[in-house]
């Protein structure tokens, strides 16, 4: 069976993520346009969310910690290197993967429990969350990478047949 429609955007979004950053170097990523974020910040940013959401509350699986105050919600400003990010990145998405392959309609509608408290929102409506904060900053780094001077940037959706819509 393949993996929930949720779940298949969220990794159309993820690898939109990625291609819209290919060719970005380490220097550029840690540049900063105040008020926004840089590029290395954005890719701890996003591995943040998605350890917290499919690892520590889902799964209980305390993964890169740190990523909390380096590049979390409401964390100071940072500039990272992009090669540490990326890595996090890669290690919390094929931790995550495995866990986010098993989620059916009913699971979709679990509300987790972290801390003895339930969340308020669905593990539904986090993968909702994730895959709408994905593009929201794909959108954010194209800008950076257009202040950067970047030409020839990605400027519509890639290839679709990673997206393709089934019946569930």
């Amino acid at each position: 069976m393949p993996p929930h429609l949720l779940v298949n955007q969220l990794r159309f979004a993820r690898s939109e993520f990625v291609r819209g950053l290919d060719g970005v170097t380490a220097e550029e990523a840690r540049r900063r346009f105040e008020p926004m974020n840089c590029i290395s910040w954005i890719v701890g940013h996003l591995a943040n969310q998605e350890t917290r959401y499919w690892l520590r509350y889902a799964q209980g699986i305390e993964l890169r910690p740190d990523l909390q105050s380096l590049a979390g919600y409401g964390s100071p400003p940072s500039t990272p290197e992009l090669e540490e990010m990326w890595a996090a990145w890669r290690e919390i998405t094929a931790t995550a993967d495995p866990y986010l392959d098993t989620l059916t309609p009913e699971l979709l509608q679990v509300h987790p429990v972290w801390n003895g408290r339930t969340l308020p929102e669905s593990l539904g409506t986090l993968v909702m969350r994730v895959t709408y904060h994905y593009w929201y900053h794909t959108g954010e780094a194209s800008a950076i990478r257009q202040q950067l001077g970047h030409a020839n940037l990605p400027d519509f959706v890639g290839d679709m047949d990673a997206a393709i819509y089934y019946p569930e």
